[in-house]
């Protein structure tokens, strides 16, 4: 339902109530319905409904994801409890089942490789004299530090600030087009609001330098700076964990063979190294268990998301971000993904379920959290390979998705427990449940269906 006939003015700065009212009137067909669900996600306590509200402009209400555990993660020798806080049924389950898996045959290991972000300013100049472009650049680069100094000077008592400035030609693939490229190393916080402010500081240090430069001509003493931005493409910014063991030792239970298992998984990672179609849901299914810790532990999924999949596509094709191989009986398989996270700043110290993530996981520093979170990825893809060539993908996934279809079936707690019981020992589809569920309540599918629609 939609009565709005013209644009609403000034919607920002209503209050809560009114806008409220204004979106119930304007787009709720049931509007006792509407503002009921709306108040029933309030927080109980409206200081804490405050500092939710706070996050983000025109907030009415908050949005609600599980947030789940999953247990027995050993990283380095560590024992961990991951937090992850995902809508997908199967998630949590496949992590804990590869971490209780993988637990007893030496747990994940894993590194941080780099920790290198990128900024830049990107620029036009229209100068015909590039050596002396390149070289006055060249003679002013320590003008950025130093400019810099009243920004970074917290980040390097940390050991952090900038790490190098670059001058980029790219030219060949726009006129005039320039860059200056930073590098930056942030420590423990994700940094983007840091690198923003250095690279804004750095444009006008250069068109500063530029105008003054005696060397050039006046006509090339100007650029027109375009914009100042931090890149969430990290490939310096890398993680790996990796999981191993002998061939022997796998007896994972399927009914194949240790050596059969460990050649088909090595098979199905290299189809998603060659295969774009299955790279992508192969990819994903990392992703999930990725996401699901970045998101709970209040860093920027969207962020990590589009970095990992730039990154699986750095050779020109899409390919798999995690490998595998069998070399003198031994399994190996690893991951290496960029990753840019932080445990200060955003909202680490804001919202009350990201403080208890963090503390969880005994309040990591930011490499700890990269290394955890790549475990977690790994677990993921390994659970799901392993059920792809084993059992198949929906046994696993479908036993998991049984309840939501009970609850969309609005089965009574007793039916819950008799079908969840009934279907033991089969593979669960949604018709398979209706059917199950209809024959219950002693009702013909055909005449459910018929309501249903």
């Amino acid at each position: 339902m939609n009565k709005q006939t013209a644009p609403v003015k000034g919607f920002s700065k209503w209050s809560k109530q009114a806008k409220i009212e204004w979106l119930i009137a304007h787009y709720s067909a049931e509007p006792q319905s509407a503002l009921r669900t709306i108040e029933e996600y309030w927080h109980i306590n409206p200081d804490l409904q405050k500092i939710h509200d706070e996050f983000i402009e025109n907030a009415l209400t908050n949005f609600y994801l599980p947030f789940g555990v999953a247990p027995n993660f050993q990283v380095n020798g560590r024992m961990y409890a991951l937090p992850m806080a995902i809508e997908e049924s199967s998630v949590v389950a496949a992590a804990s089942k590869a971490a209780n898996f993988w637990i007893e045959r030496g747990g994940f290991k894993a590194e941080v490789l780099q920790s290198t972000k990128i900024g830049h300013v990107h620029f036009i100049w229209n100068g015909t004299d590039k050596q002396s472009f390149t070289d006055f650049f060249h003679r002013i680069k320590t003008n950025f530090l130093s400019g810099t100094n009243h920004i970074t000077a917290n980040m390097r008592t940390r050991g952090g600030g900038i790490k190098d400035v670059a001058l980029v030609d790219k030219t060949q693939v726009e006129p005039g087009y320039y860059q200056l490229e930073l590098r930056f190393e942030t420590c423990d916080s994700m940094g983007a609001n840091f690198i923003n402010s250095c690279l804004e500081e750095c444009a006008g240090i250069f068109q500063n330098a530029l105008m003054e430069e005696v060397a050039l001509p006046m006509e090339d003493r100007s650029i027109q700076v375009v914009m100042c931005i931090l890149s969430n493409y990290t490939p310096e910014c890398l993680v790996r964990a990796e999981v191993s063991c002998p061939v022997s030792a796998i007896e994972e239970g399927s009914g194949i063979s240790n050596q059969e298992f460990a050649e088909k998984f090595c098979r199905a990672v290299r189809i998603a190294e060659i295969e774009p179609y299955r790279a992508v849901t192969h990819n994903k299914g990392i992703m999930n268990g990725i996401d699901a810790v970045v998101l709970a532990t209040g860093n920027d999924f969207r962020a990590v998301e589009a970095c990992a999949h730039a990154y699986a596509s750095r050779s020109g094709q899409y390919t798999s971000l995690t490998h595998a191989s069998v070399e003198n009986d031994v399994f190996k398989f690893w991951i290496e993904v960029p990753m840019s996270l932080g445990t200060v700043g955003g909202i680490t110290r804001l919202h009350p379920m990201v403080k208890f993530a963090h503390a969880m996981l005994g309040n990591p520093n930011a490499a700890e959290l990269m290394m955890i979170t790549a475990a977690a990825g790994l677990a993921q893809n390994f659970s799901a390979i392993r059920s792809l060539i084993t059992t198949g993908i929906q046994k696993g996934h479908m036993k998991m998705h049984l309840l939501n279809i009970l609850n969309q079936l609005e089965a009574t707690e007793d039916e819950k427990k008799t079908i969840v019981e009934y279907f033991k020992d089969k593979v669960v589809s949604h018709s398979a449940a209706v059917a199950i569920f209809c024959q219950l309540r002693g009702i013909p599918a055909e005449q459910f269906a018929k309501q249903q629609r």
